[in-house]
């Protein structure tokens, strides 16, 4: 744990603690609160926001004689 939050990319640690992949070692970071909560406080509200799709009125009417 000290090595993540230390910044020590998880492919490292997979390597010295002899793990075959770097998915057995993803247990470490998903059991680490303090470093989800540095990430989602890093977050941003996306700058702009996709518009929604409105499906004309057409595809509408032959949809509803399904």
């Amino acid at each position: 744990m000290h090595l993540l939050q230390s910044g020590v990319d998880i492919s490292v640690i997979a390597l010295w603690l002899g793990h075959e992949s770097p998915t057995t070692t993803h247990m470490y970071v998903e059991a680490d609160l303090t470093m989800k909560e540095k990430a989602l406080a890093k977050i941003q509200e996306p700058a702009s926001q996709t518009p929604r799709y409105h499906p004309p009125d057409a595809l509408m009417e032959f949809l509803k004689t399904l």
